[in-house]
């Protein structure tokens, strides 16, 4: 099957000049200036198929943000291949657009003084979307996402959870193909998280919407991508299976358990819990560590709460950073190409 996205060879620079400090430096910047080339995306190659849900991650300034900003049209490659729903995106825009939404979590493509329904129906419009089309999906949109309450709200009122579902309402009105999410739940609590998190399953198992999503949220690519890319320095690192890449690299579980006193804590400190390690933080406060190979976290969770009055659990993701320091490390290129 032919991709949908399909990136060849894809690179990026940007020209920079140095600057020089103090008031002399100022003045000399005025008649000359030092350049240097930056590579912020070095030849990496990917095809998405339809229908794919793909995690794009890595630190920040590893390039994720500028490969979205050219899949989308917005910036012009150095050099390379980008071939996305039929379109080659920076010269052939107009139609391009019509077939893809996007949605820049610090961003928002609605109109920040008028009532959100109005930048919907602006939004109707511009995509050529039918009154029937619009009605229906508007009505799916608020099922899933609730959007009633906000629909006669100037978005500048919004919260940034309610503002976020509203800008994935509007990335997906005109049924796009393929979807682009560049940060999409960043600043959001946990419930709101999981309201994005959930339209954005429903999206792709009934329309079978493609969705390329780069995030600093393990969670938000374990709970919805299959499929793995990590970039940094501009280097594709690993292309694979998300699963592949949990069984070499996050095996290792770890969670947080305040208990409410005591007593509590040593009811816990009685159980039988084998293939976990417990390190005591405080008074009441300890920290389990397992292989999710052999215990999953929702059943660990469980076998604690059952057994002990809980205050609080966290759970301790790893950082992307992390994920990245250990590929570096080495092994997982090799276990890659197996």
């Amino acid at each position: 099957m032919p991709g949908i996205i399909e990136v060849d060879d894809l690179v990026k620079e940007f020209r920079t000049f140095e600057r020089r400090e103090g008031l002399i430096g100022a003045l000399t910047n005025l008649f000359h200036r030092d350049y240097r080339t930056v590579r912020a995306v070095d030849r990496i190659t990917f095809v998405i198929k339809p229908g794919e849900m793909v995690g794009y991650i890595g630190p920040n300034g590893a390039g994720k943000s500028t490969t979205i900003k050219m899949l989308t049209g917005i910036l012009v490659p150095t050099s390379g291949y980008i071939r996305a729903s039929g379109y080659i995106p920076w010269k052939q825009r107009s139609e391009y657009t019509k077939t893809i939404g996007v949605v820049f979590g610090q961003r928002t493509q609605l109109w920040w003084d008028i009532a959100v329904v109005e930048s919907f129906q602006l939004l109707r419009r511009i995509y050529g979307v039918s009154d029937s089309d619009y009605k229906a999906r508007m009505k799916r949109f608020d099922e899933v996402l609730e959007l009633g309450r906000y629909l006669h709200t100037p978005v500048r009122k919004l919260s940034l959870g309610e503002r976020m579902r509203c800008d994935a309402a509007a990335a997906l009105l005109h049924n796009p193909p393929v979807l682009f999410l560049d940060e999409p739940t960043i600043g959001l609590d946990i419930v709101a998280k999981e309201n994005i998190r959930a339209f954005l399953k429903q999206v792709n198992q009934e329309f079978g919407t493609t969705i390329l999503l780069t995030t600093h949220d393990l969670s938000d690519i374990e709970e919805l991508c299959q499929r793995l890319m990590i970039i940094d320095h501009g280097r594709l690192l690993f292309d694979g299976r998300l699963e592949e890449l949990k069984h070499r690299l996050w095996r290792e579980s770890t969670i947080k358990v305040d208990f409410r006193d005591r007593e509590q804590a040593q009811r816990f400190e009685a159980l039988s819990l084998p293939h976990i390690k417990t390190e005591k933080l405080g008074e009441l406060t300890y920290r389990l560590t397992f292989d999710r190979e052999e215990r999953s976290t929702a059943d660990v969770i469980r076998q604690v709460v059952l057994n002990a009055d809980v205050l609080d659990i966290a759970i301790e993701e790893q950082s992307i950073e992390e994920v990245v320091k250990r590929i570096y490390l080495g092994g997982v290129f090799e276990a890659a190409a197996r």
